[in-house]
């Protein structure tokens, strides 16, 4: 199974002269010395916001400017094209070209849905796919933008849940994945979360091609509040997941696990102070395919962990305050956190949650 990953000389042979010459002689440098370079959204010291492009070492390469908050982002391999997409429950994605070729192109959810904050690209990166919330149906969607066409919205898929997050698409493009936190909102309400009682998470495959469904997992009643948040696919096809938990503080239910097509779910049993370190609250999850890695994030625990993809063995702990994102870097996972940490390197940008390697 492909990596999915560029490295760093590609990303700099893509971006041309145009772009290399843009930059200033400090970022030029931070670009070529980079073993990896990664996409982040941030909150800058003035209050704006925006995305940026990042070194391993945590050096600012470039910076676009966002009109909101962002959340999720996804890579395209094959265009070279990224999406950020607004913080739920927001109504734009940007989509951009991370080395400077094209201009970038806002998109905008239709007026009875918005945005839930994460979706991917098809592996040809023709389609765009994008988790929405159909707020008066109650019901989360995969919105289907056509990238040959201005990423014009051309359809949608029901996401079989309620409270869609993160989705991604297999390897090949035929499948679509998608964690339904369970979790009922409407913007009326902002952020508020209408029906902890009666929560409904659900972990889901459809046909890419056609919205059909494949496989449609829920949770054992015991772990009704557990919200399935984001998601990530590992060297042998599996797909691995993460969890807020929104039940009693002092339970400690599990907070990640894995599944595959034709699989029932398998939830990582991890020792005791990992989970209470984790605070029932993952807020990233990266797989690194080449060294067989899970990384973990939780800004609420303040904690980084590293999971032996294998064995499901715990091999890293890190106290990180304000955890964020997580990605696969060269060697090993790669981790931000709003506090402005990449890599142990502090800038005067506050990272958002996601972290994506793009080079």
């Amino acid at each position: 199974m492909r990596s999915g990953l560029i490295d760093r000389r590609s990303f700099s042979r893509a971006a041309g002269i145009g772009f290399l010459g843009s930059l200033l002689p400090h970022q030029l440098f931070a670009l070529q010395q980079a073993e990896a370079v990664f996409a982040s959204g941030f909150r800058a010291p003035d209050g704006t916001y925006g995305i940026a492009t990042v070194s391993v070492r945590g050096e600012v390469i470039d910076r676009i400017t966002l009109p909101a908050r962002a959340h999720g982002l996804s890579y395209c391999k094959a265009t070279g094209r990224a999406v950020a997409f607004a913080r739920r429950p927001g109504t734009f994605a940007m989509i951009f070209d991370p080395s400077g070729r094209a201009e970038p192109v806002v998109i905008h959810a239709p007026e009875d849905r918005h945005f839930y904050g994460h979706g991917h690209f098809s592996p040809d990166g023709r389609i765009l796919y994008a988790s929405e919330n159909d707020f008066d149906g109650n019901r989360g969607m995969i919105g289907l933008y056509d990238a040959t066409d201005g990423f014009r919205r051309i359809g949608e898929f029901d996401a079989h849940g309620i409270g869609t997050h993160d989705m991604t698409v297999s390897d090949e493009g035929k499948l679509l994945v998608i964690a339904n936190g369970g979790i009922e909102t409407h913007p009326d309400f902002g952020r508020t979360k209408l029906n902890l009682d009666r929560m409904e998470p659900t972990l889901v495959i459809l046909e890419a091609a056609t919205g059909t469904l494949v496989q449609r997992h829920t949770l054992p009643a015991r772990l009704s509040r557990l919200s399935t948040r984001h998601l990530d696919i590992d060297a042998k096809g599996r797909i691995w997941f993460a969890c807020q938990y929104e039940g009693p503080r002092n339970d400690l239910p599990p907070l990640a696990g894995h599944f595959a097509p034709g699989e029932d779910l398998t939830f990582l049993q991890l020792p005791q102070q990992t989970t209470e370190l984790l605070a029932n609250y993952v807020g990233a999850i990266a797989v690194n395919r080449g060294e067989n890695l899970v990384g973990l994030t939780s800004p609420v625990g303040g904690a980084a962990v590293i999971i032996d993809a294998r064995n499901g063995r715990v091999l890293a702990e890190q106290v990180i305050r304000d955890a964020a994102g997580v990605a696969p870097a060269p060697e090993g996972i790669a981790v931000s956190s709003y506090t402005g940490e990449l890599c142990r390197t502090r800038s005067n940008l506050a990272w958002d949650q996601h972290l994506i390697r793009i080079g």
